[in-house]
């Protein structure tokens, strides 16, 4: 096991608690990094954020690959994970184990894949191989269109039970973070205790042992707003247009650039 997954393991019998952010250049790779944070995920959601698109099904593998060497040229002593997107692994352990490589050689240090126990065949012949996986059960984007929407997961008691059965599974087959989203504070507490791995939430309540939230809807930047469980921490959308704004005025007021500049 790698350094920084033992770090990992550690902090999770200690009851510390970690933090992450997407990210899927290299700016904002270096500045999560310098401000301390655990881990950088490089995720699917570019297709939403970066891209405008409805949900997360058109982006390919190479296009995480070419953000993957962007972030990792930035990441620093952060973790960083990369999702498998979708069709890129759902086919076969082979063709999972073609892809985790070719986000392995752009950079990354784990990759992610979405799924519960149908996923646990294709966890162990990666995690055999030597590649670290961690697992993502919950509200998995990549089947959004098959629920209709982002809907909460894991809220009656089948399906909180097939989520505790999913979570096991993943874990016996060897992967070794589980990002658990948009489920019951009360599940994702308890899926906690009962793993030896870490578990990374998002809407999944305050007792994961990591919490992972889109950058975009941390710095307020997410043009189509943000799910209910996240927390803008700064205004930056306003900020970016007041920039722009006053920029485009001194150009035409003929103020930019400075005469002396000239």
């Amino acid at each position: 096991m790698s350094k920084k997954l033992q770090d990992w393991k550690r902090d999770k019998a200690a009851g510390r608690k970690r933090a992450l952010v997407t990210a899927y250049d290299y700016p904002f790779a270096h500045f999560a990094a310098r401000a301390g944070l655990d881990g950088i995920l490089v995720g699917d959601s570019l297709g939403m954020v970066v891209a405008g698109e409805a949900d997360t099904l058109g982006v390919s593998l190479e296009q995480v690959c070419y953000h993957t060497r962007m972030a990792a040229r930035g990441a620093g002593s952060c973790l960083l994970i990369a999702d498998l997107p979708f069709g890129s692994y759902e086919g076969s352990p082979g063709q999972a184990w073609s892809s985790a490589a070719a986000l392995l050689r752009a950079g990354t240090d784990m990759v992610k894949l979405e799924g519960g126990r149908e996923m646990a065949e294709t966890v162990a012949f990666l995690a055999q191989r030597g590649v670290a996986v961690c697992g993502h059960i919950g509200l998995t984007p990549q089947r959004v269109r098959q629920w209709g929407g982002f809907r909460r997961q894991g809220t009656d008691a089948e399906g909180a039970q097939h989520l505790r059965e999913d979570a096991a599974a993943l874990a016996a087959a060897g992967a070794r973070l589980l990002v658990i989203e948009a489920v019951p504070a009360e599940l994702g507490a308890e899926i906690t205790r009962n793993l030896a791995i870490p578990t990374i939430g998002i809407g999944a309540g305050p007792d994961t042992d990591a919490q992972v939230l889109v950058l975009h809807d941390v710095l307020g930047l997410a043009p189509g707003g943000s799910p209910t469980f996240a927390h803008q921490y700064l205004g930056g959308a306003g900020l970016v247009e007041s920039a722009l704004t006053r920029y485009a005025e001194e150009v035409r007021s003929g103020r930019f650039p400075p005469r002396q500049e000239r």
